[in-house]
């Protein structure tokens, strides 16, 4: 990763936590790489997060898990691809009661199968899963995420 993006990256980490959706609703990041191929995230629950009966609502389990696949992808191939996310599904496995944990990462070898993919296909969407996890590290919720990703179309010339 270069310098520049890094710094961009870097500066954007700090004011994440302020980000309304996160802010709004508990989620903290608590850690993340250097290099941005993991990302490790919190959910306290608290009076303005929990549902009727009174445990995590399912939206902010979602909402600490959404972005960072994507995230992730952007960041380790860079401004030469579009990626987006494209589908999503969770399932609820036990009440989320107190704080939750997840964590979100990409092996370099997993972002070189995703570039090499999508530079002989144009185009791929990508599955991946994680965990919600309470404090004891008990399964509070199971993500899929379906990130899709192809080049940038490079501007033809007028001749």
């Amino acid at each position: 990763m270069d310098r520049n993006k890094s710094k961009k990256f870097k500066r954007l980490m700090r004011f994440i936590n302020w980000y309304p959706p996160f802010l709004f609703s508990g989620i903290k990041v608590i850690d993340y790489a250097d290099d941005f191929s993991r990302f490790h995230t919190r959910l306290k629950l608290t009076w303005y997060n929990r549902n009727l009966i009174g445990t995590a609502f399912g939206g902010s389990l979602y909402s600490m898990c959404d972005p960072f696949f994507m995230f992730i992808i952007l960041i380790q191939l860079g401004e030469d691809y579009i990626v987006w996310d494209k589908y999503a599904s969770i399932e609820f496995v036990k009440p989320g009661k107190g704080t939750v944990y997840a964590e979100f990462r990409l092996s370099p070898e997993q972002i070189s199968e995703i570039k090499m993919a999508v530079d002989r296909d144009g185009k791929g969407v990508f599955e991946f899963a994680c965990e919600v996890k309470d404090g004891d590290k008990n399964t509070v919720a199971k993500v899929q995420k379906g990130v899709y990703v192809r080049r940038k179309e490079v501007a033809k010339p007028n001749v």
